[in-house]
C-alpha cells in the first residue's frame, strides 16, 4: 500500500507542474474551442450567404483567424475544422492543387496574418 500512496503523490505532483506549467489556463480550452467553432460556422455562413465568386479562401482565412483569436482552444478547433473539410473536399474530387490553396489560407489566418489579403474585389462590406 505504501508503494500505491506514493505513486499517487507523484502522480498528482506531476499533473500539478503541468497545470502550472501550462499558466493554469487549460479549463479555457473548451470554451475557447466551442467560441472558435462557432467563428468557423459563421465564416462559412457568410461564405454561403455571400455567394461571391472567388471569395471562399477569404472566408477560409476570416473564419480561422476568429477562431484563433480566441486562444489555444480556438486555434485548436479552427485547425480539426479545417483540416476536416478540407479531407472531406479532397475526397469528393476537388484537386489536390485547390485544397492546398484553401490549407494555405487556412494557415494564415490561424496563424494570426491579415484574412483581407484573400478579400476579392467587391466584396461587400459587411463580410
Amino acid at each position: 500500500c505504501e508503494v500505491s500512496a506514493t505513486m499517487k503523490l507523484l502522480l498528482a505532483g506531476i499533473v500539478l507542474i503541468f497545470i502550472t506549467g501550462s499558466e493554469a489556463q487549460w479549463y479555457r480550452f473548451p470554451l475557447e474551442a466551442a467560441q472558435g467553432a462557432y467563428d468557423m460556422g459563421k465564416a462559412y455562413k457568410d461564405m454561403r450567404d455571400a455567394n461571391w465568386i472567388n471569395s471562399d479562401k477569404y472566408f477560409h482565412a476570416r473564419g480561422n483567424y476568429d477562431a484563433a483569436q480566441r486562444g489555444t482552444g480556438g486555434r485548436w478547433a479552427a485547425e480539426v475544422i479545417s483540416d476536416a473539410r478540407e479531407w472531406v473536399q479532397g475526397n469528393s474530387g476537388r484537386g489536390a492543387e485547390d485544397t492546398e490553396a484553401d490549407q494555405e489560407a487556412n494557415r494564415w489566418g490561424r496563424g494570426g496574418g491579415d484574412p483581407n489579403r484573400y478579400r476579392p474585389a467587391g466584396l461587400p462590406d459587411k463580410y
